[in-house]
């Protein structure tokens, strides 16, 4: 047998509906080809079909894997920054591996890809080699399968909270369905559900959009004359 190696990676970290997912995962070296062969690569170059099969196959090749969902309101609380918070998380999925790694790739969260690896190295319980590089889903074969568990565990979530609240969208600030179906809920409810990142300017700034189209509503029916009415 080979040595082990890690690979760790998160989804979800940018929208502003739903979990952040983080998969960590351990896999003798010996199995690299073999999920090489499955086409075990980074995530986003994969369908969601593609992804959700290759889960399993992925699973029967490891000797161990972790995965985390941080909801909303975990999100919202955290003391520090979101790279803080990722390290802290990263730390805490790596330490619950039950089989130790001996080489630990990241994909790094920091414009200095070094200093991440070394606030996670310093987290951890066990020694081991890290190496910590932007893409490293797209370069490294762990940390590729880590990616595929992570975004599908997020979609299996997506999917979930379709079925109670309807279509929400991928979840991500920039998706048109995502911000209707915050506007709607919000027109609604006079407030946000709680699958949401509170924290996130993009609700600060449909809040501030809404309060500004009810006011208008209001003064209207205060009794303003419309122009159509007017000309009567």
């Amino acid at each position: 047998m080979g040595r082990k190696l890690a690979g760790i990676d998160e989804a979800g970290r940018g929208p502003v509906i739903g979990p952040m997912v983080i998969a960590a995962v351990v896999l003798d070296e010996v199995n690299v080809p073999r999920l090489e062969e499955l086409g075990v690569k980074d995530s986003k170059k994969l369908t969601p079909k593609r992804r959700e099969r290759l889960f399993d196959e992925i699973v029967q090749l490891l000797d161990d894997y972790v995965i985390l969902e941080l909801w909303p309101g975990e999100i919202d609380s955290r003391g520090g920054t979101l790279n803080e918070f990722e390290v802290e998380n990263f730390v805490k999925a790596l330490n619950s591996l039950k089989v130790k790694p001996d080489v630990v790739y990241i994909d790094a969260a920091d414009v200095k890809e070094a200093r991440f690896g070394e606030e996670i190295r310093k987290g951890l319980d066990f020694e081991a080699e890290i190496i910590a590089e932007h893409k490293a889903d797209d370069k490294f074969v762990p940390v590729s399968a880590a990616s595929i568990l992570a975004k599908v565990t997020r979609d299996r979530a997506i999917e979930k909270l379709k079925e109670e609240y309807g279509e929400i969208g991928s979840g991500y600030p920039s998706d048109p369905r995502t911000r209707a179906f915050l506007e709607n809920y919000y027109r609604e409810h006079g407030t946000f559900p709680p699958i949401v990142r509170r924290s996130w300017k993009t609700l600060k700034k449909i809040e501030e959009k809404l309060r500004v189209e009810m006011k208008a509503k209001k003064s209207k029916k205060k009794g303003q004359v419309s122009l159509d009415e007017f000309l009567k």
